[in-house]
């Protein structure tokens, strides 16, 4: 599964700087705006240690972790939904991605210049928000106007004029296609437009080295602001971040971690974070030739997590054999879980749950 997540935010907040740590890609960071032009795409690593732990009791010959794709995407200004500041390749690239990792600069420092002059990071959440709604609603306008004939005489038709409507109104009064009272599945009749602000978001807020652990100020404006979208809201360092970076060993990095009072780095929430922000599910395949972990969607069933592999796995599905990781961990292999009974035969109904270690039987 190709899944992406989109950095966005107003020039100067520390988004490069933060890629760069994600990726270890070197996107050009400088103080001026404007500075990431072509969207910069580094491929990510998901942290899990249960892959670890599988990986030390199976001993394979190679392993395969989870990654996610997060693409910088240059810096919003006003007026980028109208154009304004190359807002319409910026747009198009956000367009691209499954889920938004918003950066809100919350830190003082009159070295960098901020393209508004002062550090206000809800001001600056408002111009991004705005912009992506202009942008939406304008889509939204758009498809209305298209199809508003059909809709008095075709059923289908009259169903997404009403879903329209009802984002129309909702983006009118200054709020996202997220939040509109809309179900799950009615989300999903309307996702081929691709609506900006129907995608899901995280806040990074970006602070100063004192502010890591407990925040300041500016976070707690940033989650008063936020407590009614159902976002999540992550503290992070982008300068600490760079200083980790740039640390060879392992012991170095937890050494420099703990005398900052954190158990681990704000890279690796911030992936976890990200993976979590899609609804997503791990299952894992051990194997002598290979231990690998597979992406797929929450609620996913077993014939549905076999096609993630391959599709000929999903049409031919007969069978999924399932060990619990737990199991799998406390008794120390495949086998052993075979004598203990830990090896259920599950069919095509099973819903695949999180940490589910699995092998599919299948028809050619």
């Amino acid at each position: 599964m190709a899944l992406q997540c989109g950095i966005v935010g107003l020039p100067n907040v520390g988004k490069s700087t933060l890629f760069n740590c994600l990726s270890n890609a070197k996107a050009q960071s400088a103080n001026f705006p404007f500075c990431t032009i072509e969207p910069n795409v580094g491929v990510i690593t998901v942290p899990d240690e249960r892959l670890n732990k599988l990986t030390e009791l199976v001993k394979p010959q190679r392993v395969v972790p989870n990654t996610i794709e997060i693409v910088d995407i240059a810096g919003l200004v006003k007026g980028a939904s109208k154009g304004e500041g190359l807002g319409n390749q910026f747009l198009g690239n956000i367009r691209a991605t499954n889920a938004i990792i918003h950066v809100l600069r919350c830190f003082d420092d009159g070295n960098i210049i901020h393209v508004d002059g002062s550090v206000d990071p809800i001001r600056d959440k408002e111009i991004i928000d705005t912009e992506l709604q202009l942008k939406d609603l304008d889509t939204v306008t758009k498809r209305i106007q298209k199809i508003e004939k059909q809709a008095k005489s075709d059923k289908d038709a009259k169903r997404e004029f009403d879903l329209l409507s009802v984002i129309k109104s909702h983006l009118e009064t200054g709020q996202s296609a997220r939040s509109a009272a809309l179900s799950v599945e009615e989300f999903e009749e309307i996702a081929g437009l691709g609506l900006l602000t129907q995608k899901p978001v995280m806040y990074v807020c970006n602070v100063d080295e004192g502010s890591v652990v407990s925040g300041n100020k500016y976070v707690d404006l940033v989650k008063q602001a936020v407590a009614g979208e159902n976002a999540e809201v992550l503290v992070i360092s982008a300068k600490i971040e760079s200083e980790i970076a740039e640390l060879e060993s392992y012991e170095e990095r937890q050494m420099f971690l703990q005398d900052l009072g954190l158990d681990e780095s704000g890279v690796h929430k911030l992936i976890r974070a990200a993976y979590s922000l899609l609804d997503l599910y791990t299952y894992f395949t051990a194997g002598v030739q290979e231990v690998r972990a597979w992406t797929i969607t929450k609620g996913f069933t077993a014939p549905q997590a076999a096609g993630v592999i391959h599709t000929d796995f999903e049409k031919g599905f007969i069978r999924a054999e399932v060990i619990k990781y737990n199991d799998f961990v406390t008794l120390g292999s495949e086998n052993a879980c075979k004598e203990a009974g830990k090896l259920g035969v599950e069919g095509k109904s099973y819903v695949v749950e999180d940490g589910d270690i699995m092998h599919f039987r299948f028809n050619v």
